[in-house]
């Protein structure tokens, strides 16, 4: 069986490193305390707090805020959620406050419970239901945890909705929060600027890239040739990037084991995976303004685009700004195209 795996949740044996961030995430876990999980997209925010998880045997909740749409539908996913997690009997009962009845219904063919409001009830007084719920079914003996992805979206959901959000999270207790978020500058500004309602919310940590030593020595154990030659070509590609690691370093071992290539093994592994995402890269590039192609092009040639003469440094910084805010490029000591192969792409096609 390939040995690496990347796209979905990773845990188990694909699980690499994190020994740090494990023990941190899970003494934070054994307080009264909450985390602020900060890192760009595909960092493996979702894997380490999965692994955490599955440690702690404690009930929890996970929502993904970006695909929220509205007070009402928090409100609904959140108990959607309680629903999955506890006995329909103590729900029910812990229910009886309600001011607002939610309507319950089952899907013929999932068979999965729906939930939905009456129209034009008031946003304020479900969103404050559903949370007073999450007081009665959490305990000191089973105390739940609430996992909010893509947090940074609780600001565009609705005007206000983070401040009454705060003013009722600040009342619980029994329960730990695990805000995950991959768009760092408004993470900070959630988290760290005095007039945001979750200034100083909870503990900030940010999620960097694994140790070249330690990706170096998981990829060389588990290639089929066993090359640490192999395993520093391949970081030397992805710069230790998890996500693209794992992906290139999976097209590797398949290269070797069922190819039987021997030479050149990660050039020609980049190769078909740039090919495979061709088309994909393409109608990126096509939905990108001159303006961000021309900085995508002055980073594939390690050259700063905030030094460029042919546009002002003004624009060279919206431009930055602009593709962090969607994940082309992300800051660590300069800035970088987050998908190597993506980069191997534009060198190959866009110059």
């Amino acid at each position: 069986m390939n040995p690496f795996k990347f796209g979905t949740i990773v845990d188990g044996d694909f699980f690499t490193d994190r020994i740090e961030e494990t023990a941190l995430l899970t003494q934070k876990l054994d307080s009264e305390n909450h985390i602020v999980l900060i890192s760009p997209r595909r960092f493996g925010k979702s894997s380490l707090v999965q692994h955490v998880l599955s440690q702690t045997q404690r009930p929890t909740v996970q929502l993904d805020l970006q695909y929220v749409l509205s007070v009402d539908d928090f409100a609904a996913q959140l108990l959607r959620a309680l629903f999955k997690l506890f006995p329909i009997e103590k729900i029910r009962h812990a229910m009886s406050h309600f001011r607002i009845a939610p309507i319950l219904s089952t899907n013929a063919i999932t068979g999965a419970m729906e939930i939905s409001f009456q129209p034009m009830a008031n946003s304020a007084v479900l969103l404050e239901d559903a949370m007073s719920l999450v007081d009665k079914v959490t305990s000191p003996e089973k105390r739940l945890i609430i996992v909010l992805d893509e947090f940074q979206e609780v600001i565009k959901i609705q005007k206000g909705f983070d401040r009454q959000l705060r003013s009722l999270m600040q009342h619980q207790k029994n329960l730990n929060y695990i805000l995950l978020g991959s768009q760092e500058s408004m993470m900070e500004a959630i988290f760290e600027k005095k007039k945001s309602p979750f200034y100083h919310f909870g503990q900030v940590i940010r999620l960097s890239k694994i140790p070249y030593d330690d990706f170096l020595s998981y990829l060389t154990e588990r290639l089929p040739d066993n090359s640490k030659a192999t395993a520093e070509e391949i970081l030397q590609f992805t710069s230790c990037h998890p996500y693209y690691t794992q992906q290139l370093s999976s097209q590797v071992w398949e290269m070797i084991q069922y190819h039987k290539v021997k030479d050149g093994v990660v050039p020609k592994s980049i190769d078909a995976l740039v090919s495979m995402h061709d088309l994909d890269y393409e109608r990126l590039w096509q939905n990108l303004n001159r303006t961000d192609r021309y900085t995508l092009r002055q980073l594939t040639e390690n050259k700063s685009p905030m030094q460029n003469r042919k546009q002002a440094t003004s624009t060279s910084y919206s431009s930055l700004l602009r593709m962090m805010k969607s994940g082309l490029i992300v800051k660590n000591t300069n800035y970088e195209i987050d998908d190597p192969f993506f980069r191997q792409w534009i060198e190959k096609n866009a110059q």
